[in-house]
């Protein structure tokens, strides 16, 4: 089943560090979105959803059909998503609130986003969710890099006033350490690598991340965690998430572990690169195995 369309217009733009810019989206398509949420009613912390960006110098017929537009469009004319978290909704507002990791001119919705002005249409598909904090979890391990940094904000904000959690949050230095409101059991740890994601070497990203040695050397405390770890796809997939899962032992159902991001590659790549990563998984790592469920895995991607 497609995802729904929503059309709004930014609202608001607010610069809050060095890499962190929030937009504000609003306008009458507002009524028509439906944020993602539980049985309680209560929203989804890690609510995302795909942002639509056209290609420059290319007109798209009105009203916008993404699907009629992949059908009749050439491939160099096809718009671009980008997935971002949902900050909050603000329903008094009628706005969503978006924070986008910018670095300078350097990618697509980044870039955007450090120009956007108010007026400006926005176009997106969603919103998807699969995480919210659950009010009996003996305790909470939570940990991301800037781009995991929103979805663990607004968990921060859903979590009891008696709720105990860990926080591990990678940045850049502390001029991108932003303001958060959370329980008085939670221990907050910022950590600094010294410049933007795209800037450092090596030697701090990967098995290397700051993040990975912090959570690592966390104490753990009593009971089975629920976890929200997300970040670099390097970090957090392929050090962090054996840890957790194998280590430590927390089950599926308390885990949410998962690359938001690959260095080096688009987000195109990148989802080239998880759907790899699940079937080697799912087939035992068998070479036909691998092969035919990549495929099965973008073909379902791309629609």
């Amino acid at each position: 089943m497609a995802k729904p369309l929503t059309t709004l217009a930014v609202t608001g733009v607010e610069h809050l560090s060095p890499h962190f810019v929030r937009l504000r989206l609003g306008g009458p398509g507002f009524d028509g979105f439906t944020p993602a949420t539980g049985a309680d009613g209560a929203h989804d912390t890690d609510m995302y959803v795909k942002l639509i960006f056209g290609v420059p110098g290319v007109s798209y017929p009105e009203p916008f059909d993404i699907e009629q537009i992949r059908e009749t469009f050439p491939a160099e004319q096809q718009p671009v998503l980008r997935t971002y978290t949902i900050r909050a909704v603000d329903a008094e507002a009628k706005e969503l609130v978006i924070d986008f990791v910018v670095h300078g001119e350097e990618g697509v919705a980044g870039a955007w986003a450090s120009t956007a002005q108010p007026g400006e249409t926005v176009r997106f598909l969603g919103p998807g969710s699969g995480y919210r904090p659950r009010r009996d979890a003996p305790w909470h391990l939570l940990a991301c890099d800037e781009s995991g940094l929103p979805a663990v904000a607004a968990a921060l904000e859903a979590l009891p006033e008696d709720a105990v959690a860990q926080v591990f949050i990678e940045v850049a230095t502390a001029a991108d350490e932003l303001d958060l409101v959370a329980p008085a059991g939670a221990t907050i740890t910022w950590l600094h690598r010294g410049a933007g994601a795209d800037e450092v070497g090596d030697d701090l990203t990967g098995a290397n991340a700051p993040l990975v040695a912090a959570v690592k050397a966390a104490p753990w405390l009593d009971g089975e965690p629920q976890v929200f770890i997300h970040g670099e796809a390097g970090a957090v997939m392929q050090n962090l998430r054996g840890y957790i899962r194998k280590e430590r032992g927390v089950s599926a159902a308390n885990a949410s572990i998962s690359g938001y991001w690959r260095r080096g590659r688009t987000e195109e790549g990148f989802r080239e690169w998880k759907a790899s990563q699940r079937a080697a998984e799912e087939s035992g790592g068998t070479a036909a195995g691998v092969v035919g469920k990549v495929k099965e895995a973008l073909g379902r991607a791309r629609r």
